[in-house]
């Protein structure tokens, strides 16, 4: 029992140092991406090709001192970016591992409550700072992601009644002859455009919009608190690309194939936020409730429908 506890925490940690080194070179990625998209060098003076940036980012970042408002909430302002963080690596535990390190039976549903649960923790931060800026930018972002994640748990629960479970190997095993892109193509498209607003990303960066709210709900964070939140932010990046894969991409998790898509997915996000301008508040919920929302309710109808007709 001890070696098989010990064996978990191990892989536990291999885990989560694997996506944290892949969170500091997908922030180099995007610096080099937006650079190129923008006709400029990205980072290019540290070490070779500017490879160890990440390195240094966070060496400069995590030494620097830790300033907090007079009048914020000292206890909660400084626990909600840990907590942030937290959330955004125990998702990994979803991760259909072939090994069976963990039995996730029921990942799409811990999916869809972490996710929930790291809504307050943006909340928090903008409340906890005192500030009218960050209190402003943190209402923003939590009205948006509550609402993208109702079309988010709406399109994942067509694909539950389609495979019949919860655990994301299913999910695998489904796609081996066709992948679920070709026949769910307005869901995948819609699934990209809510994993975008879901993780304050460009073109839906309302939580962060800095031409009126001054950085959003983290204005008054610096060094190490300003990290973990963009080290979260990146995290659930890498996660969502990785959902996708799995999801609407075939997700045979262990060909070297689904990896080169995972970083594709990524690039994608990088390149949505070169290109693409910031949405408008209203035309944001907007789409979200008007747009999103009947498209998965008609697919999970149409679903569900499907599946009471192969049952007859």
């Amino acid at each position: 029992m001890w070696s098989e506890v010990m064996l978990s925490v191990v892989s536990m940690l291999l885990l989560i140092i694997c996506v944290l080194i892949g969170m500091a070179f997908l922030t180099l990625l995007e610096r080099k991406v937006l650079g190129y998209i923008q006709i400029r060098k990205g980072p290019n003076k540290v070490g070779i090709m500017g490879l160890p940036q990440p390195l240094a980012d966070a060496m400069k970042l995590f030494t620097k001192e830790n300033t907090s408002p007079t009048l914020s909430n000292y206890l909660l302002y400084y626990i909600s970016p840990i907590m942030s963080l937290f959330l955004s690596l125990i998702l990994w535990v979803v991760y259909p591992f072939l090994t069976l390190l963990f039995s996730f039976n029921l990942g799409v549903l811990f999916f869809l409550c972490c996710t929930s649960v790291g809504v307050y923790t943006v909340m928090v931060a903008g409340w906890s700072s005192n500030s009218n800026y960050s209190l402003l930018g943190g209402l923003r972002a939590v009205a948006q992601t509550i609402s993208y994640e109702v079309s988010l748990a709406l399109i994942l629960l067509s694909f539950v009644f389609l495979v019949e479970g919860y655990c994301l190997m299913d999910f695998i095993s489904f796609q081996v002859n066709i992948w679920f892109c070709f026949i769910t193509l307005p869901l995948m498209l819609a699934w990209f455009a809510s994993c975008l607003a879901e993780t304050n990303r460009t073109p839906f960066d309302f939580a962060e919009g800095e031409s009126e709210l001054v950085s959003g709900f983290n204005v008054e964070y610096s060094g190490g608190g300003f990290a973990l939140i963009f080290m979260a932010e990146y995290t659930s990046i890498m996660f969502m690309s990785m959902l996708f894969c799995l999801i609407f991409l075939g997700g045979n998790v262990m060909s070297f194939e689904f990896f080169i898509k995972l970083v594709f997915i990524a690039f994608i996000y990088i390149w949505v936020r070169g290109t693409l301008p910031r949405f408008r508040y209203d035309k944001l919920m907007y789409l979200a409730w008007k747009g999103f929302l009947p498209v998965a309710l008609n697919f999970l109808v149409f679903f569900l429908g499907f599946k009471v007709l192969i049952m007859i």
